[in-house]
């Protein structure tokens, strides 16, 4: 009877203790952390297509799997892989993960290593390899497509790439073909151009079959060169004693500010076959954008939307690739505010009179019929939901494969239209969805999380809807006290639109308790934070804060991304004055939260949420008292032309806009604690930004204080990371927690 009694006593104290989940570690929650793949990242399969066959790839082996049941069969290992690169005199690969498989009919795959090699694995033999220079960097693989003809020339692929801002060329036959010769900062080719925006990824563009390439061409001679410093030296000029060399040097970045001389784009289409390249003829490019590059199915044309410098007008226009004349016009669009086209037009694989075309210009993204004449023939798809992306098409089916956020403004899912416009939603009907689609698009995989879900890998047949689960890993953070997270809305400064906000309650929270609290902004363009994605989007961050016993609030104000054209353009000339209204109307409510201590109120962003901290503790200077901006715009003057032009117009022809939204102007109003952070060598926000408002602080007689990473740029990364976010919470506990 003792015993028992004993035993009870032992397992009353013991089995809580035995239960209870670990606390995080940053190094757990942040990218670059030294635990942060096992602690955060939930298990994964590495799946790319073989023509219609799923492939899994992994260390030892590539896999097909059963797209009925999941199982898989072994196409080749790691073991016969090696086999036959040491049968031909050439190192071994050490895992299979990049693979790729690029003909759906051919039992080739290419091995993406040190060395370029594609492997012919039936006859077990290299069929062509090549090692490119070290240099070489913006490769661009030109395979044929599954309805083109390859080019004799060109049998399987040749490879564009740059060196040091020249164009070269490696065809299949293993001779390089060297486009520029005058490649500097000041002239570059192959390379994306006007700063990415405008959906602008890369600088070349292969045809259909593979013959020809075109590329950017950039004259960037005209433009300021933002004087960059590079403090890095090599250890012999640090040992040496009374060398120059160990003095920083001038590195130079052409930078175009708002208002400013932009650099000029020429658009080339090379042939290998003569060596000879020829540019389009679109007139003088001063003051023009040239992106969204497509190409006609029989690589006869190829077309490109030229906008103006205003960025309110644009046309998609027509050439001819033998002669670079332009043939026409097609349409034209424009927007009182602003027109930003993003996506190239696609042809339709069964009809090539006829293409599609994403525009909003009914108020949200959509996909639109054309036919080569220029003349719309539908809307496929409408509604108040935006498309975020063409997956591609099933022929057979004659669909188009894309996602949205139809379902639930927070979440984005896979769907089908046909060509009457009859909309189908593919899989599962919650959650953030990725897709890959196979050559035919008869079956996609379907990688997703949901608040609830840390991944999910499915293989969704596009026609019938059959779903075949590959994966539902467990959450990594399972083992870990994790906070609670809400999701909500409330009204924005107009007092008619819903936000939404995202609430992250301390861990072993007490409702009887105060807490201090921090808003995690951004708030600007492009981007958004609250989804429902996987712990509805939470950053490791906030639940690191959550941990140290704070209430961590987020909210996507007007002016962010996936809302529709009137919510984005609602902060048009004027960044930062809505957006912050909208902010504070986050802040009541979390001042009407019972546990939230209203005179303990943090802010913290980066980038544009730099912008917003600077802006708030500035503008708003009684509201929050701490504040830690990161890589801040502090005056849309020294922002480049293409975004800052399109947001706020010239400093020109909007004078009045530049100056109220100026944190330089505001510098006087500081009360609180404000820490900014930047990075030495940022090329976004670039170091004038803050150092201008360390200089108005001074002369106004206030005192943010300044920490700065010394060669990195926009974003920390690595070890840096995370010192990063271990400089924040310090700040937070050494001024807003006390």
């Amino acid at each position: 009877m003792k015993k028992t009694i004993l035993l009870s006593i032992f397992t009353f104290f013991i089995l809580p203790i035995m239960a209870q989940k670990q606390l995080f570690v940053l190094n757990d929650l942040i990218p670059g952390g030294s635990a942060y793949y096992r602690s955060s990242v939930p298990a994964n399969k590495y799946l790319t297509w073989w023509g219609d066959e799923c492939i899994e790839q992994d260390i030892h082996a590539c896999r097909i799997i059963n797209k009925k049941d999941g199982s898989t069969q072994t196409l080749i290992t790691l073991e016969q892989v090696n086999d036959i690169l040491v049968g031909a005199q050439q190192k071994p690969t050490h895992h299979l993960y990049n693979t790729s498989f690029p003909y759906a009919e051919k039992p080739l795959f290419l091995l993406s290593d040190s060395v370029y090699t594609l492997i012919d694995w039936k006859e077990n033999k290299i069929v062509w390899r090549a090692s490119l220079d070290a240099k070489a960097s913006n490769l661009d693989w030109g395979f044929p497509t599954l309805n083109s003809k390859p080019s004799t020339l060109n049998p399987h692929f040749s490879i564009a790439y740059t060196i040091d801002h020249n164009l070269f060329v490696l065809t299949f036959d293993g001779k390089t073909h060297q486009v520029s010769k005058d490649g500097s900062l000041d002239i570059v080719y192959g390379e994306s151009v006007h700063r990415n925006e405008f959906g602008i990824e890369k600088g070349t563009f292969w045809s259909p079959d593979g013959s020809l390439l075109a590329f950017y061409k950039m004259d960037q001679s005209m433009v300021s060169k933002y004087p960059q410093v590079n403090i890095t030296m090599p250890v012999s000029s640090q040992l040496s004693t009374g060398s120059s060399s160990r003095c920083a040097t001038l590195d130079p970045d052409p930078y175009p500010m708002a208002g400013e001389t932009s650099h000029k784009v020429y658009v080339g289409i090379f042939n290998p076959q003569t060596d000879k390249t020829i540019y389009l003829n679109t007139g003088d490019p001063t003051d023009r954008y040239f992106t969204n590059i497509a190409w006609a199915p029989d690589g006869k044309k190829l077309y490109l939307i030229e906008l103006n410098r205003d960025q309110n007008e644009g046309s998609l226009d027509e050439y001819d690739v033998q002669t670079g004349e332009k043939i026409r016009t097609l349409f034209t669009e424009s927007n009182d505010k602003y027109f930003e086209p993003r996506t190239p037009i696609q042809f339709l694989p069964w009809d090539d009179t006829k293409f599609i075309y994403l525009t909003r210009k009914d108020g949200y993204n959509h996909i639109y019929l054309y036919n080569v004449e220029g003349k719309c023939l539908k809307q496929l798809t409408t509604g108040s939901f935006e498309v975020m992306d063409v997956l591609g098409f099933n022929e057979a089916q004659k669909t188009i494969l894309y996602t949205s956020n139809e379902q639930d403004l927070l979440q984005q899912n896979v769907y089908s239209v046909n060509m009457q416009g009859k909309r189908t939603l593919l899989g599962n009907k919650t959650g953030w969805h990725n897709a890959q689609l196979s050559k035919s698009g008869n079956w996609f995989c379907d990688n997703y999380s949901s608040p609830d879900i840390a991944r999910n890998i499915d293989i969704v047949d596009t026609k019938s809807g059959k779903v075949t689960n590959l994966l539902t890993a467990t959450n990594p953070w399972d083992e870990f006290q994790v906070p609670e997270i809400k999701v909500g809305t409330l009204k924005a400064a107009d007092g008619v639109t819903d936000l939404y906000y995202r609430l992250i309650l301390p861990t072993d929270f007490d409702p009887t308790k105060k807490y201090p609290a921090v808003v995690y902004v951004y708030g600007g363009p492009h981007a958004h934070n609250i989804d429902a994605s996987r712990n509805w989007g939470a950053r490791g961050w906030d639940i690191w804060m959550a941990q140290q016993g704070y209430v961590m609030f987020c909210l996507d104000n007007r002016g962010s991304e996936n809302r529709g054209l009137a919510f984005e353009q609602a902060t048009f000339r004027n960044l930062g004055v809505e957006e912050m209204k909208d902010q504070l109307k986050g802040v009541e409510y979390l001042k009407s939260l019972p546990y939230v201590d209203a005179d303990r109120l943090g802010v913290h962003g980066w980038s544009f949420g730099g912008f917003m901290t600077t802006s708030l503790m500035t503008t708003y200077p009684d509201v929050f008292k701490v504040g830690v901006a990161g890589g801040p715009v502090i005056d849309w003057r020294f922002y480049e032309v293409m975004y800052g032009e399109r947001y706020m117009d010239t400093p020109q022809a909007n004078p009045e806009g530049y100056e109220k939204t100026s944190v330089l102007n505001k510098a006087k109003n500081l009360k609180g604690r404000l820490l900014v952070i930047y990075g030495g060598n940022d090329p976004v926000c670039v170091p004038q930004h803050t150092l201008s408002f360390m200089r108005a602080c001074i002369d106004a007689d206030t005192y943010p204080d300044l920490f700065t990473y010394p060669g990195d740029g926009h974003n920390m990364m690595g070890t840096d990371r995370v010192h990063l976010h271990n400089v924040i919470t310090r700040y937070f506990e050494d001024h807003l927690k006390r």
